[in-house]
Parts: structure tokens; sequence; C-alpha cells
């Protein structure tokens, strides 16, 4: 793997995660300060973090601007592999075969985000 890829995978996370902590705040002061309940909003969060996912995966792809799949795909995994640490580390959590599921789709998310960006990337050098 090059260092080109590293890099572009790098900045998908932390464009993924940038995104999340934006998102996380501003549904933290809807639930706080409105009668929402975070049951009420469980498949806004989820839509939300696979757009996250999906965004990020572009990113990869048009920093990388070739195989967006492994890009987008890499950085998904990435995502996974913070979340499974901060949750088993800080929670001492595994995860259950729901978050697997749901880490698939982000994953898929995250890979056909890396697709799309390499076809919106630029390939004249």
């Amino acid at each position: 793997m090059s260092r080109r890829m590293i890099t572009a995978m790098g900045f998908g996370l932390v464009v993924v995660l940038a995104i999340i902590m934006c998102s996380s705040f501003l549904l933290s002061l809807l639930l706080r300060f409105t009668s929402l309940t975070e049951h009420s909003l469980t498949w806004v969060i989820l839509g939300l973090s696979i757009l996250a996912l999906f965004i990020g995966g572009m990113v990869s792809g048009k920093k990388g601007k070739e195989k967006g799949w492994i890009l987008g795909a890499g950085t998904g995994l990435l995502f996974s592999v913070v979340v499974f640490l901060v949750q088993y580390l800080g929670y001492q959590v595994q995860f259950d075969p729901e978050q697997y599921l749901y880490h698939l789709g982000y994953l898929l998310a995250s890979a056909l985000g890396g697709v799309m960006g390499v076809n919106l990337s630029s390939h004249k050098h």
C-alpha cells in the first residue's frame, strides 16, 4: 500500500470523525432543548452515520485518485477499528451482531463513496 493511499484514507477518516462529532453536538442540543428522545432519533443517527462514511469515502477516493473502492473500504475499516477500540478499551464491551451489520453498511457506504470520489477527481496531471 502506497503512502498516498494511506494519506487518503487518513484524510477520509478525519472527515468522517469531524462530521460525526458535529452531528453529535447538534443532536445533543436537540435532545437537551426539545422534547425529542434518543429513541426517536435512531434512524436519523443511522442516516447521518452512513452519510458521514459516504462523504469520508469520497474524500479518500478524491485524494487518492485511483482504486476508490479500496480507499473507501479502508476508510470504513479504519473507522470501525477506531469505534471498536473505543468501545472495547473504554467500556469493555464487544460488538454485538447488530453492530456488525451496521459496520458492514458503513463499509459499503464508504467503499461506494470512494468509487464516487475517484470518478469526481480530476485525472489530469
